[in-house]
């Protein structure tokens, strides 16, 4: 991993790079385990979730595709292809945005806030099981803020 080209004040702290390694392998670990019990339930994939949150969240249950993708991790490629199928699925429509009648508004549906429902019966257990459990509150809290000041100074 390390590069020769780099000036030495360039490189990680070995600290630095053993919190990197644990955090990707923490991150996947759980979010692998908790895709699986959405799976285990015939959910749907957590991203779905995601963008339901987001638009039940929003005024009017609705939002602009772009401002989607800002609030969730996913790519704009892969968001189009998403909201393909949620709204094939009925738990979104999309909408003409009258000011431009090029774009889009992407609303959730009463389908689609009954769903957002059913994910939060699996989801919310499993934040419990694969997270809460394994952090008492005040590690939980530690990390929490740990991960608030990367999120700051990224």
């Amino acid at each position: 991993m390390d590069d020769p080209c780099a000036p030495d004040d360039a490189q990680p702290s070995p600290s630095a790079t053993r919190a990197w390694v644990l955090l990707m392998r923490a991150q996947q670990r759980v979010l692998e385990a908790i895709e699986n019990d959405l799976k285990a339930a015939d959910l749907p994939p957590l991203g779905w979730y995601d963008v339901l949150l987001e638009l039940s969240r929003a005024e009017g249950g609705r939002l602009r595709p772009y401002e989607i993708e800002q609030r969730t991790l996913l790519a704009q490629h892969n968001l189009s292809r998403l909201l393909d199928r949620m709204e094939k699925g009925g738990l979104v429509v999309r909408e003409l945005y009258a000011e431009d009648g090029r774009g889009r508004w992407v609303v959730i549906t009463d389908d689609g806030r009954a769903m957002q429902a059913r994910m939060w019966k699996v989801y919310a257990p499993a934040i419990k099981r694969h997270l809460g459990d394994k952090l008492d509150i005040a590690q939980s809290d530690q990390l929490a803020n740990l991960l608030s000041a990367l999120s700051r100074n990224a």
